[in-house]
């Protein structure tokens, strides 16, 4: 179990990308309870354009494998919105960089193809967790609406973090969307931006050991005036 937090800044401070969870379920008052206070978040214009969808238990499970027979069907992504990013210079050496740590961790050698395979499948496998979330948008909102939806889902992890609850940003979630869109009965004009991972981490898991640095503060904002 996380460690609970008690101030925004402890939250932070533990906040995590976890990767293997435990079987044991979130109480559905305590889901509910996180969500209904990260519904206090701003939006453009009061918008809150946000509308998320927990699937848990039996319905978990067939999603679950659903997802991984097609992300490990060879076909190409066909996500709902563009996640066909080509990262560069910096940000690239930075996803290097998560990449060998959380390799590190695990014992995955940089040329075993067929382990780093397993490895990325496990995102559509929920990483185990009892519970996973998808963060949907009408997809005319765009930029706007994304925005507005990663502040929500933010304020999401970290109400979890503050309960000793883990999660896993996953952009993964939004890449094969069409067995959620099947479940969820989404109408065409609402995708699926992407999803979460959430549950009790694992403590014996080595992927949970994984720590990647962060910029200093002199990288990352500039103080005018």
């Amino acid at each position: 179990m996380t460690e609970p937090a008690s101030t925004v800044t402890q939250a932070l401070r533990a906040r995590r990308s976890t990767r293997a969870f435990l079987p044991t379920p979130v109480p559905r008052a305590v889901l509910e309870e996180v969500f209904a206070l990260a519904l206090r978040v701003p939006s453009n214009c009061n918008t809150q354009p946000w509308r998320a969808y927990v699937v848990s238990g039996a319905q978990k499970d067939e999603l679950r494998q659903a997802l991984l027979d097609e992300a490990g069907s060879g076909r190409p992504p066909n996500a709902d919105f563009d996640w066909d990013v080509r990262f560069e210079g910096e940000h690239r050496e930075r996803q290097f960089g998560a990449a060998a740590a959380l390799y590190g961790t695990t014992g995955i050698e940089r040329h075993d193809r067929a382990a780093r395979q397993r490895s990325l499948l496990r995102n559509w496998g929920f990483f185990d967790a009892p519970h996973a979330v998808f963060f949907t948008m009408q997809r005319y909102l765009g930029m706007v609406g994304a925005v507005d939806l990663g502040i929500f889902a933010q304020a999401v992890s970290l109400l979890l973090t503050e309960r000793g609850i883990a999660s896993c940003f996953q952009g993964a979630l939004g890449m094969y969307p069409g067995p959620a869109r099947r479940l969820f009965a989404l109408p065409e004009e609402v995708g699926i931006l992407f999803g979460m991972s959430l549950g009790y981490a694992d403590p014996d898991a080595p992927a949970n050991r994984t720590c990647t640095g962060r910029i200093g503060l002199d990288a990352a904002v500039s103080f005018v005036g």
